[in-house]
């Protein structure tokens, strides 16, 4: 089965004003580097989808505070720095209907696996909050969606963003279906991640990085990712990928390569081949060099492909 990847040309019109680091152009670059491809993957847009999933990860005040948000014209900050343009409301549901599609296909067994292509990112939001560059969690949706929608028992999120996913973690902290790991730069933004946040139910696995983190290091550390996946037994996995632990990022410290993100993806497959069938989901959260996130992108959609 081929890999699907899920993008709309909704993201073009998320607005987020001159100099912002979460810009149009990454997921513009992202898309060209992964036509490289051709027939090994197969491109579709995000499909409609029921909204009230949004409200088993946000709560009622917030959504309709979020929804009377998004300006008419200009922008507007919603915090310091997530910005929202009268584009950002379409662009951020197609995030959260991209993440919907690509369980779809993967469940029904159309796809062994998807790569979501999208902005703006998630796992900052928390139930009440936007933050860091966020408006609707994602993947957090999608976790939802698995658990209410197909009533899956156990999802896994793993999540290696450079920063660490305070949102997700909030959502879930006491959920014992959803097991949350994050691999992250520590102390960092946005301030939480230490590993003493263990969840109700020890649910949550937090791996804090040093700045300068070399791949050796790193890979060392993953091993935690990989022994607490197998424990939890999921029986699907959603990957929260940001690409910005790569040493060229201009927002953070931890010296990945490109081609680690391969070697990342392909073992949290070897495990997910071995405890879910393979059944696995990624959704685009940070990476803010525009050569890095194009290169890690590829790599991580390379390793999808070959299963």
């Amino acid at each position: 089965m081929k890999t699907s990847v899920i993008t709309s040309l909704t993201y073009q019109n998320h607005n987020t004003g001159p100099g912002h680091p979460e810009r149009v152009d990454r997921v513009k670059v992202v898309n060209e580097e992964l036509k490289k491809f051709d027939k090994k993957i197969k491109w579709f847009e995000p499909k409609l989808f029921d909204h009230s999933i949004i409200e088993k990860v946000h709560n009622k005040n917030y959504l309709e505070k979020i929804s009377i948000s998004f300006p008419k014209s200009g922008i507007q900050f919603l915090d310091g720095d997530t910005i929202v343009s009268p584009g950002s409301k379409e662009a951020a549901l197609d995030a959260v209907g991209s993440i919907i599609l690509g369980i779809d296909q993967v469940v029904n067994k159309e796809f062994k696996n998807a790569f979501c292509s999208v902005r703006p990112p998630g796992h900052h939001a928390e139930s009440d909050k936007a933050m860091g560059f966020c408006i609707y969690n994602n993947v957090a949706v999608g976790a939802a969606y698995l658990l209410h929608h197909y009533q899956y028992k156990k999802v896994a999120i793993i999540d290696y963003d450079v920063h660490h996913g305070n949102g997700t973690q909030e959502i879930f902290y006491n959920n014992p279906n959803v097991l949350y790991i994050s691999t992250h730069q520590y102390p960092f933004y946005p301030g939480t991640g230490s590993v003493n946040e263990k969840g109700a139910s020890n649910n949550i696995l937090n791996i804090p990085l040093d700045p300068g983190t070399s791949s050796d290091i790193y890979f060392n550390s993953f091993e935690n990712v990989l022994k607490k996946l197998k424990s939890f037994n999921p029986e699907f996995i959603l990957l929260s990928s940001g690409f910005d632990a790569h040493q060229k990022d201009p927002l953070a410290q931890v010296n990945l390569k490109s081609k680690d993100f391969y070697e990342i993806t392909k073992r949290i497959m070897n495990v997910a081949d071995n405890i879910c069938d393979g059944r696995i989901v990624s959704i685009l959260e940070g990476g803010y060099d525009l050569d890095a996130l194009k290169e890690s992108a590829y790599e991580h959609v390379k390793a999808l492909i070959e299963n």
